[in-house]
């Protein structure tokens, strides 16, 4: 694959879910997900300057991965909650990697819906848990 295609595919991913094949592979124990420890994200591809798309989407990315591994509280609708805040702003990071760089109409267009959108979401999480955790425990 080549080295553009990655963040564009990972944005894919976020927007889209994994695919139903996939999914079931999971479940059947057959696939790993959220490992991203080989990626060097800390790092843009070769010839790619420190504000380039490639290093936006790698840090965006990173982020998400550091954030994304709060422990759990045993709740399982907070836990969820807790663990989609990352995630959302994973996607909404990615976005304005690809409103600062991107050219393509339908792009621009994509990552400006995902930012509106993946922020209302993320308010909406914030209320949610605000009403149903305190200090670490569930009400």
């Amino acid at each position: 694959m080549p080295p553009r295609a990655l963040p564009l595919l990972c944005l894919a991913l976020l927007l889209g879910g994994a695919p139903a094949g996939v999914l079931a592979a999971e479940e059947a124990g057959g696939v790993t997900t959220h490992d991203h420890g080989g990626m060097k994200m800390d790092a843009p591809a070769t010839g790619a300057g420190k504000d380039s798309a490639d290093a936006g989407y790698m840090r965006a990315m990173s982020n998400m991965d550091k954030t994304m591994s709060a422990p759990m509280t045993g709740d399982a609708d907070v836990d969820f909650v807790i663990m989609m805040l990352p995630h959302h702003q994973g996607a909404v990071d990615m976005a304005k990697v690809a409103l600062d760089h991107a050219k393509d109409p339908f792009v621009r267009k994509l990552a400006g819906d995902v930012v509106q959108s993946q922020e209302a979401e993320i308010a909406a999480m914030k209320q949610w848990l605000a009403a149903h955790q305190t200090k670490g425990k569930v009400h």
